[in-house]
């Protein structure tokens, strides 16, 4: 029996926005009686789940935590000293209250609208600096997936940046051995696809030739040791090869960075920058180069410009390379990236400052030496000559017996190292390696060899001992020398400037952010917060599995909720983003092909309407994208995907559709589109960026697809973070699941398996919590819910606004899914206003704009989710329909044509508090259009920026003092 009491404690409605009484006044605008008239006559028949989800039951708050510590409890947290890129530190409490566990942060969307993105653009800008001045390279972007992908992105821009006589005959990659596992098994799979040979071998015997165009080195190596790569560079140089090093960050503050010895690329991990393990993520790689590159860097590079006061202003530069613009050309596939983990990295540099963290380096490196010392004294041998933070130790026992000896002992002491063979093992020590663990560590090798050794280190000892590095290798050169840096270091100040930021972004703590194809749901407080409980956040992602048990429970019940969810048998966790799920999936399909013999089916249909990021992850998955049209009414054209389904039948690898489409319609002819591919002899990829309509009601499999991914950050409410992190795990039918990804390092996977298309083996875990929080709190009634919620309110805004503004596309019955675009096109024409126009007017309202432009150019889409009740939804109506009165005013002569509320928006209080008010309209129809804002008014902090202005001064870091004079640009005071 349900009872009241149940109803108040039942998470469905406080993640569920409209109520009882709002629902059924709704449904009346709608023009239905019940929710279920209004679904059945949107979601067509023929793909209806003919019953209900078979899921757990819904979950208390309270009941879930309590059950979710005893979970915790299976994870073993050791002192792990497994490094391999991956390292415990400290994440400073001012950051990870403010940030990390801050709606305020971690429910911004990517800052495509710039104006009311000013404080998280700023710490993405300290970001690149801190990644600039500690390679010694010119740029930096604003972060990637991890390690691994960087350097594989590396390799493919080298690649198409290769000097032009190399061009046709250098088809061939060098991968220094001495790079982590993960990182070249990333590569073999990133390179067979595009036609590159990997070469794997030792650095020191390479054979410079016009074959190979690029290298990659790491530093330190994989097992700790630091080598003088300066000749290598020069002779790679004079051979036309270019260099990209893999370098561990936090060591560059006591090395010389690979910029000062010649690296033409340089990528690595931020990890160690006060971002907890959390078992293999979510944590911001980065990516820096020359300045002459910056067009062929991969993601987001944050750039400085001015707004129309001519004040200096922050936004996202270059998105000319992008994926939306460039497709199958575009430079890569990386949509989200992993903005809120770059943001905190870079903010550990900001309180720290390079003081405080050459400090830490010191310490962590002094404390390997008096390591090494003890262990030389107990007679074992270390062969690094020069390291920085990783003791290569010998057992001399080549039968491993001594090595599984050393194992049982370090385990019961609940330690970790690193067994790299039988005879070695790897000790990396990290930025929370007391001198307490350093005598347990020492302890543990005197018992395996029987002998009694007393240690007491003291830290005074340790604080005295040398550094032992080259001295030609020791750093030199001043980095982090910009005021940013060199302010922020008692935790007031700190936690102000945090704050500052902040209150400078709209977040959905301000307001709804009604983003077609982003899905910006409650990111629930209770399905945060177990992210940073220690048996999460603290585990290494290469300990031994019956370590993880309490992960591994939570990935094999989330992975059968998925499965059930899609239909689909086969998951995989590992992608750890949309696009990955993209690339994933065509790589599993390119697998299944190749085993069946028919490796040269290469081509993939991609209707006209999709994600861009589709035919980016087919070209990376090396194949030739063929387009699809799309008829009158958004559709796939279904006679011109027969035509090109046939004349490509030899060849036909895959058609990605999204489902319902891009164009916010469940389309009636879904399971003829599957068939026609089918019939042809190719597999059907479904994008899951919209699965968020589909959830209870219908599936993957039940239209037809064979593969689809997953944005566990869109449907699942993993948050954005400003422009990551995310997941995209994928679902394959059983034919595929023996060509799911495996791992170099962790056996997953079969023998089939393609090899990683991530650093770690469940890529992101950590965050993986979120979704199967928010599965658990719902259950199969409450995510069916969801998903008929968030088409009622998109139905409702429908039909709130279409009586002032053109509906573009609509399904049979005349309604949509849980998105529909708005035809602004109209307005162009009549009053000389863009859409871009309405979207920064909409700040002025205290909304985000929904996506602009996108998937057809002029038109707005929105996506309101299940998560807004009505008063919020009526508001934004509110303000469109003033916004409509506003064009109207324009068009009809009331409103000059250049000097109206549109064209100059957004408006700042700056603007309006100025003596001096030069336009043809009031302060308060700029600021104060409607009565709302007068109580509660979100402030853009800068006017319209001048894209074009950015992008031909292209400034990607703060800005040296010299350039006070030079450029009319934005330096955070010292």
């Amino acid at each position: 029996m349900t009872t009241d009491l149940d109803k108040n404690n039942s998470f469905v409605s406080r993640h569920i926005g409209p109520d009882k009484a709002e629902l059924g006044s709704m449904l009346e605008h709608i023009g239905v009686s019940c929710l279920d008239e209004l679904i059945d006559s949107i979601v067509p028949s023929s793909i209806r789940m003919s019953g209900s989800l078979k899921l757990p039951e819904p979950l208390s708050e309270a009941g879930l935590l309590n059950n979710l510590a005893k979970t915790a409890m299976q994870n073993k947290v050791f002192k792990s000293y497994i490094g391999m890129g991956y390292y415990d530190c400290d994440t400073p409490g001012v950051i990870q209250r403010n940030i990390l566990e801050n709606p305020g942060w971690y429910t911004q969307y990517t800052p495509y609208q710039a104006e009311i993105s000013q404080g998280r653009l700023e710490a993405l800008i300290n970001f690149q600096t801190m990644v600039s001045d500690l390679t010694g390279m010119e740029i930096a972007n604003a972060s990637l997936l991890d390690e691994a992908t960087a350097a594989a992105e590396a390799m493919t821009m080298l690649d198409r940046v290769k000097d032009k006589k190399l061009k046709g005959k250098s088809h061939s990659f060098f991968v220094s051995a001495n790079c982590f596992p993960q990182t070249i098994d990333l590569l073999k799979t990133r390179s067979e696809p595009l036609g590159i040979n990997l070469i794997i071998g030792d650095h020191e015997e390479f054979d410079f030739n016009n074959e190979v165009f690029g290298v990659l080195l790491q530093y330190p190596g994989a097992e700790g040791e630091v080598q003088d790569y300066s000749d290598f560079v020069q002779k790679a140089h004079d051979s036309g090869i270019l260099v990209a090093v893999a370098a561990d960050l936090l060591s560059l503050t006591l090395l010389t960075p690979p910029g000062e010895f010649g690296a033409d690329v340089v990528v690595g991990s931020t990890q160690r920058f006060g971002v907890p393990m959390g078992y293999g993520g979510p944590h911001a790689a980065y990516f820096a180069t020359h300045e002459n590159y910056a067009r062929q860097v991969p993601g987001r590079i944050i750039g400085v410009s001015i707004d129309s006061h001519g004040d200096p202003a922050y936004r996202m530069a270059l998105q000319t390379r992008e994926q939306h613009i460039r497709r199958e050309k575009a430079t890569s596939n990386i949509c989200t990236a992993q903005a809120l983990l770059a943001i905190m990295a870079g903010m550990y540099a900001v309180y720290h400052g390079s003081q405080g963290l050459k400090a830490i380096a010191d310490s962590i490196h002094k404390r390997a030496s008096v390591l090494e010392a003890e262990l030389l004294e107990l007679g074992f041998e270390q062969l690094n000559e020069y390291y920085f933070d990783t003791l290569k130790i010998d057992l001399n026992d080549p039968s491993g017996e001594r090595a599984a000896g050393l194992r049982q002992i370090a385990e019961k002491n609940k330690i970790n190292f690193r067994y790299i063979d039988k005879t070695h093992v790897g000790i990396s020590l990290d930025e929370t390696t007391e001198t307490a663990d350093l005598e347990k560590m020492v302890a543990v090798f005197s018992e395996l060899i029987d002998k009694s050794y007393d240690t007491d280190l003291s830290s005074m000892e340790i604080d005295a001992t040398k550094t032992r590095l080259p001295e030609n290798l020791v750093r030199k050169s001043e980095y982090l020398t910009h005021g940013v840096y060199n302010k922020y270091h008692t935790e007031t100040k700190m936690l102000r400037y945090i704050k500052r930021l902040e209150n400078k972004d709209l977040s959905l703590t301000s307001s709804m952010i009604p983003l077609g194809s982003c899905t910006m749901k409650l990111n629930a407080t209770t399905e945060m917060v177990p992210v940073t409980w220690p048996e999460f956040s603290k585990l290494h992602p290469f300990v031994p599995r019956d370590q993880a048990m309490g992960y591994e429970n939570i990935f094999s019940e989330l992975e059968s909720y998925l499965s059930e969810i899609t239909g689909l048998p086969g998951v995989s966790l590992q992608p750890n983003s949309g696009a990955q799920g993209e690339y994933a999936g065509l790589m599993v399909i390119r697998a299944y092909h190749s085993d069946r013999g028919e490796g040269h089916r290469d081509v993939a249909l991609i209707p006209s309407s999709a994600h861009g990021t589709n035919p980016a992850s087919a070209a990376m998955a090396g194949m030739k994208v063929v387009v699809v049209k799309c008829d009158d009414r958004g559709n796939i054209d279904i006679q011109d995907l027969k035509e090109k389904a046939q004349k490509h039948k030899e060849s036909l690898s895959a058609i990605m559709v999204t489902y319902p489409s891009t164009h916010g319609v469940f389309e009636q002819e879904i399971r003829e589109i599957c068939k026609i591919v089918h019939d042809n002899g190719g597999q059907v990829y479904m994008d899951g960026a919209n699965m968020n309509a589909q959830v209870g009601l219908t599936s993957p499999s039940i239209i037809g697809a064979d593969v689809c991914h997953i944005n566990l950050h869109k449907t699942f409410s993993i948050p954005h973070g400003g422009g990551g992190p995310g997941m995209g795990p994928i679902c394959v039918a059983g034919h595929l699941t023996p060509y799911l990804p495996g791992h170099s390092v962790v056996e997953i996977g079969h023998d089939k398996s393609i090899p990683a298309v991530s650093a770690t083996p469940w890529g992101s875990s950590s965050i993986m919590l979120v979704s199967y929080i928010y599965i658990r709190l719902l259950g199969a009634e409450g995510v069916t819910n969801a998903t008929k919620y968030a088409i009622l309110n998109a139905n409702y805004l429908k039909a709130r606004l279409e009586k002032f503004y053109s509906v573009l596309y609509t399904g049979s019955s005349g309604r949509v899914a849980h998105e529909f675009i708005l035809d602004l096109r109209a307005f162009k024409k009549e009053a000389g206003i863009e859409v871009e126009d309405v979207a920064k007017r909409l700040m002025d309202y205290g909304f985000h704009a929904p996506t602009i432009s996108w998937p057809v150019a002029g038109t707005m889409m929105i996506e309101p989710t299940e998560s807004e009740a009505k008063d919020e939804l009526d508001r934004f109506v509110e303000a469109l329909v003033y916004i409509y009165k506003e064009m109207k005013e324009v068009a009809d002569g009331t409103a000059d044509r250049e000097d109206n509320v549109l064209k100059t928006a957004p408006h700042t209080s700056k603007e309006i508090a100025s003596d001096k008010w030069d336009h043809k309209f009031s302060r308060r129809k700029a600021v104060f259009p409607l009565p709302y804002l007068k109580d509660n008014k979100f402030w853009p902090p800068v006017g319209r920026i001048d894209n074009p202005y950015g992008d031909r001064n292209l400034v990607c870091s703060c800005p040296p003092m010299e350039s006070y004079e030079e450029l009319p640009l934005f330096i955070p005071s010292k």
